[in-house]
């Protein structure tokens, strides 16, 4: 896992991605796990099993595959961007930043934390993603 000092950021593809899949899955939660390449998160991985409802989503977290997680990502159907209680337990399992978006799910609708749910400020990049061959 990486610690958080080598998370520089985010790429804007990828925020884009996680608020757009939050409003189509809405009024349900949308969450997955967040994937970094060189310091800046990029990817997204759903796992499968992930069960979603209008007051949480549960990810399969033994469906996931060999990967090394940076965090999390997840939405609230309110605009409340704050972790619960079951975020800060989900959080102690899955890496180092965790992204909550909230309802209307526009770019001032997000937040990123810690671990133990402190605010962790993560700068949004212009980079380019490269594409990758799916096998």
């Amino acid at each position: 896992m990486k610690k958080n000092a080598e998370i520089i950021g985010i790429a804007s593809d990828t925020l884009d991605f996680i608020l757009e899949a939050s409003k189509s899955t809405y009024p349900d939660e949308f969450a997955g796990l967040l994937e970094a390449k060189d310091g800046i998160i990029t990817d997204i991985l759903l796992l499968p099993g992930t069960e979603s409802s209008e007051s949480n989503a549960v990810l399969k977290l033994f469906m996931m595959p060999n990967i090394s997680a940076v965090g999390s990502v997840h939405s609230h159907p309110s605009s409340v961007v704050r972790p619960s209680q079951a975020d800060l337990h989900m959080f102690s399992k899955t890496g180092t930043h965790h992204i909550i978006v909230g309802h209307p799910y526009g770019r001032n609708n997000w937040k990123c934390y810690d671990g133990s749910g402190q605010p962790v400020k993560l700068e949004v990049l212009d980079v380019e993603l490269e594409d990758e061959e799916l096998l």
